[in-house]
């Protein structure tokens, strides 16, 4: 029978997302493909380093052990490379211990049209291009930031933390905000507050993580000294009264926050540098960087606000 790819979580992952790729990516740049092969020939067996995504793609691989034999969990390598040059990815793959087997290879081609064939919820690259032009075509797509984020040892929790509008939910409170002020923003979510927010690019991602989080559930029910390894967080400008829609809209989602934090206008990072997710999705760059010096930061660049100007 072929491999069911549609009752797990597939994240789909380019190379520059998983390892840092600056040293390879410079020789490409500036002396072009046939002397970046030879490079990476070269090199082949000189081990990556781990880049922005690889603490959150380690620690969401890690949970496929809740279910032997059947993963939960599937990442797949989409990379521009051709299969030549990919070989060196692939080894570090293997080096790092990673549960990756599946990948394509494309040779400058953008990967975006290959994700819905493999029922991928989530793309992540640091492409900003292919990131956009996968959002374009109406996918859930991120591009991981550049980021002097250290790994903890021996931290076996995976905390994964969303804004809520643009990311989770449509943009369309946002455009109130734009057009209208924060006063009018506040009636309009009072008014609503009844009313689930129409699903945003990481809906379904959450989805396929509550599904993770019930198994986890189970687990603790049948095992007290069991600890949950999954905890996801919503880290968001929104404050009372804008708060209880965002209750509502996951409540009417079936899906569950451990964590929410409506900040109204206080600096996201401070409360990120507690919280210490492991990833962070948020759709404004000015929420992102002053946090993505010290975590892994991933923009959305998702509704009005991201369009060109």
């Amino acid at each position: 029978m072929p491999y069911d790819l549609a009752s797990r979580l597939v994240v789909g992952l380019a190379s520059s997302a998983l390892f840092d790729l600056r040293e390879s990516h410079q020789v490409f740049r500036e002396s072009g493909e046939e002397v970046y092969r030879q490079y990476q020939r070269e090199h082949r067996h000189r081990v990556l380093a781990p880049g922005v995504a690889f603490p959150f793609i380690k620690r969401l691989l890690s949970l496929n052990s809740l279910r032997p034999g059947d993963p939960l969990v599937e990442v797949i390598l989409l990379s521009k490379n051709d299969p030549d040059t990919g070989l060196r990815v692939m080894d570090s793959i293997a080096a790092h211990g990673l549960g990756i087997s599946r990948a394509v290879f494309l040779q400058g081609r953008s990967p975006h049209p290959y994700i819905d064939a493999l029922e991928i919820s989530l793309f992540l690259s640091a492409d900003e291009a292919d990131v956009r032009a996968a959002n374009a075509a109406g996918h859930a797509a991120g591009q991981v930031m550049d980021s002097a984020f250290v790994d903890q040892d021996g931290d076996e929790e995976l905390r994964i933390a969303f804004d809520f509008d643009g990311v989770l939910a449509d943009d369309q409170s946002e455009a109130v905000f734009q057009s209208a002020g924060l006063d009018e923003f506040h009636q309009h979510e009072r008014r609503h507050a009844a009313i689930p927010v129409s699903p945003g690019p990481l809906a379904p991602f959450l989805r396929k993580l509550r599904h993770i989080q019930a198994i986890e559930d189970e687990r603790a029910l049948t095992d007290r000294s069991y600890e949950r390894r999954l905890r996801v967080s919503i880290v968001t400008a929104r404050n009372a009264p804008a708060h209880e829609r965002v209750v509502t809209t996951l409540r009417d989602w079936g899906v569950n926050a451990n964590e929410a934090f409506f900040l109204g206008g206080i600096e996201k990072r401070q409360v990120l540098a507690v919280l210490k997710p492991h990833i962070f999705f948020d759709d404004q760059q000015s929420h992102l960087r002053p946090a993505a010096a010290d975590l892994p930061c991933v923009h959305i660049p998702f509704g009005a606000l991201n369009r060109p100007r």
